[in-house]
């Protein structure tokens, strides 16, 4: 099924939303609730509550439920154990499933991607100045970012910052924690940590799409994305496009609305308009505006680099991203990019 949303004309969206209404009205009785997985914590909560304090969705005749988890591995365990029906994860997670029999697929949710920071005392400018400092990396060893970043370094700045760099991997608010106190002098976060720490009045180095963009990759890409078993558009007619509109009418409010995020400001746990306004700013540039054949082109060159790089223990046997891991039942269109005009 293929949204037009756009702000441009208000007649043609009342007419969009009586199609949605006349299709999800015949379609009520056949949906199920979906229960949706989310880190306890997490910024999805941000917009899952978004929806539900509007009603987004049980105006479409679904119901929605929130299952809060504590980690990543109790997020994605739920959703192979049939706990949940809908989790946030990336695109190589589900590639990797596919290739182990299971049929889990993804819908983008966010392009949002952290970067390299430094500390605005450290004199770190570029990718090169890592020689010798402390690098703060979240994750592990083989997490995307750090792979991309490393790959960048070696081709554009002769240095491989594992080899030259003194790394500490761990968890993104410690991580966070120890570059405030001067503990590291950069670091490579999750995008909304990162927020946090410009907030601060620290600076960036150089995004993950500029680290793409230095490897030959051109194209912007949604990072995560909504994941679930493509057998839900058989098992459960309708749900899916149902949650997916709902989905995009709140990060519509979200990208228009200041006052959204002042209602939602305790969840974002910003101490400060500063860091708020920051995370706001982020969010709405992350707002998927394209999911073409152009980006799963691409999607499938960064799996090839991952796999070089990453290896078994980060995409599994495969070394191609595997058929269906991109739900063929979704499309963003192009008048999404309209909505940069309302910022």
């Amino acid at each position: 099924m293929k949204w037009l949303i756009s702000n441009n004309s208000t007649k043609l969206l009342l007419q969009i939303s009586a199609v949605f209404a006349l299709v999800f009205c015949f379609q009520a009785k056949a949906m199920e609730p979906l229960t949706i997985g989310v880190l306890k914590f997490g910024t999805v909560r941000w917009e899952l509550d978004v929806i539900q304090h509007h009603g987004l969705a049980s105006k479409r005749g679904l119901e929605v439920n929130v299952l809060p988890l504590g980690g990543k591995n109790a997020v994605n365990v739920s959703l192979q154990a049939g706990e949940t029906d809908v989790i946030v994860n990336d695109w190589i997670w589900v590639s990797r499933q596919r290739d182990e029999g299971k049929t889990f697929t993804f819908v983008p949710y966010s392009v949002a991607a952290g970067g390299l920071m430094a500390r605005s005392d450290s004199g770190i400018e570029t990718v090169a100045d890592l020689a010798g400092r402390k690098i703060g990396v979240a994750g592990g060893p083989v997490d995307k970012s750090w792979l991309l970043l490393r790959a960048y370094a070696r081709k554009n700045a002769g240095i491989d910052p594992a080899e030259v760099s003194d790394v500490k991997f761990g968890a993104p608010p410690l991580l966070n924690e120890l570059a405030m106190r001067g503990e590291v002098d950069a670091l490579l976060n999750f995008w909304h940590y990162g927020a946090r720490f410009r907030a601060a009045g620290h600076k960036d180095v150089i995004s993950i799409p500029d680290v793409l963009a230095g490897l030959g990759i051109e194209q912007s890409l949604a990072l995560i994305g909504w994941t679930f078993d493509d057998s839900l558009a058989q098992t459960n007619p309708g749900a899916m496009e149902a949650f997916l509109a709902a989905s995009y009418d709140a990060k519509k409010i979200l990208l228009s609305s200041d006052e959204e995020w002042e209602r939602i400001r305790p969840l974002t746990k910003a101490d400060n308009d500063e860091t708020l306004f920051a995370l706001r700013d982020a969010f709405r540039a992350g707002i998927p505006r394209s999911f073409r054949e152009a980006e799963q082109a691409t999607a499938a060159e960064i799996f090839k680099l991952l796999a070089v790089e990453g290896g078994e223990k980060l995409v599994g046997k495969s070394t191609e991203l595997n058929s269906g891991t991109f739900w063929e039942g979704f499309t963003v269109e192009p008048s999404l990019t309209e909505w940069s005009e309302i910022v």
